[in-house]
């Protein structure tokens, strides 16, 4: 009768007095142990809570590591390892979209049990989620102030503030490319959110319209297309789990909860690449 175990390989190591183990290697201890609860009692649904949080802060690191990396190709002209990198922010943006359908699984009951416990601490204060957010072009210097007691964290805020967007930089590789991109928009205020601009407009018409001739460009921006897509997404499942979960509370950080989370839906990173849709195929006199 077979024992239902695989034979171990004797090339298998065993020995991690000297070798790197994987636990080491990825820091285990320190992540495993990092889950705080402070519900009293314990409440057995806060691991999930703290957990979802965590791995979103996780995975928005890596993007914010890749879209550094988007943005020092841009403007090094080096366009496709750029879009490598666009496309695996969109694989990533994926995971943390599907991960509210987890939270999702917390009841109203299960949350009230422990949901006092968290105080004032709220998603909206993820100093990482708003780097993601003025790195995409949605900046709000308003922002700064809810991280006074956080150095590290206004640091990188303020880093993300001061530099072009990504799509500040696609702008200028396109004028470099030869486009004729609006000159204020390449010498715009990087600080400042960015905002819609008409002339702009024909500029991606012209790309769409002529997509064999400018193939790279064209892709890129599909690919920027997707990316707002899919945060437009993940901000309405975050919605629709908060209102699932608390109704229309007010938010833990302050907020008027689900009505200040739908007036996100109302933002945008690249407003013209959704403009030049109603333009594309229409006669031009």
């Amino acid at each position: 009768m077979s024992s239902n175990q695989r034979p171990l390989e004797a090339g298998i190591v065993r020995d991690f007095k000297v070798n790197l183990s994987y636990g080491r290697y990825l820091h285990l201890d320190e992540i495993l142990t990092a889950q705080h609860p402070v519900s009293v009692p314990e409440h057995h649904d806060e691991l999930l809570f703290i957990l979802q949080h965590q791995t979103s802060e996780l995975w928005l690191k890596l993007i914010l590591h890749e879209l550094r990396a988007v943005q020092r190709q841009l403007a090094a002209d080096d366009l496709r390892p750029a879009l490598k990198g666009l496309a695996r922010v969109k694989h990533i943006q994926r995971c943390l979209t599907e991960q509210w359908s987890v939270l999702a699984t917390l009841t109203p009951s299960e949350y009230a049990e422990f949901r006092s416990f968290l105080g004032t601490s709220s998603g909206f204060q993820s100093y990482q989620y708003r780097a993601v957010e003025f790195m995409l072009g949605n900046k709000d210097k308003r922002m700064l102030a809810i991280f006074d007691d956080e150095p590290g964290a206004k640091e990188l805020l303020v880093a993300a503030l001061e530099a072009p967007s990504v799509y500040d930089e696609f702008l200028r590789y396109l004028a470099r490319a030869g486009h004729r991109v609006p000159a204020e928009l390449l010498a715009r205020d990087v600080t400042m959110p960015y905002r819609y601009n008409a002339d702009l407009v024909p500029v991606f018409a012209k790309i769409y319209e002529n997509a064999d001739a400018n193939w790279e460009a064209y892709e890129a921006c599909e690919e920027l297309v997707d990316l707002e897509e899919n945060f437009q997404l993940w901000r309405f499942r975050h919605l629709k789990t908060v209102e699932r979960t608390i109704g229309f509370k007010r938010g833990t950080g302050g907020s008027s909860g689900v009505d200040f989370l739908r007036k996100a839906l109302d933002l945008t990173f690249f407003p013209e690449l959704y403009a030049v849709r109603t333009e594309i195929g229409v006669p031009r006199t």
